[in-house]
């Protein structure tokens, strides 16, 4: 499950950023908690921008 995160967080992010809207969309597409995107992002050295929420 990882691996696929890394790849959708990847795939979407521009610049090493990634939108709340689309760190949320990856979330609820894999069924994981908004937690773990986030824990991800870090290790990946992306960061989130534009957060609604401020699950980031």
């Amino acid at each position: 499950m990882k691996e696929k995160l890394r790849e959708e967080m990847m795939k979407k992010a521009v610049d090493r950023k990634l939108s709340c809207a689309a760190a949320r969309e990856i979330a609820e597409d894999l069924g994981i908690p908004y937690s773990e995107v986030g824990a991800a992002a870090d290790e990946l050295g992306i960061k989130i921008k534009n957060c609604q929420l401020g699950c980031f």
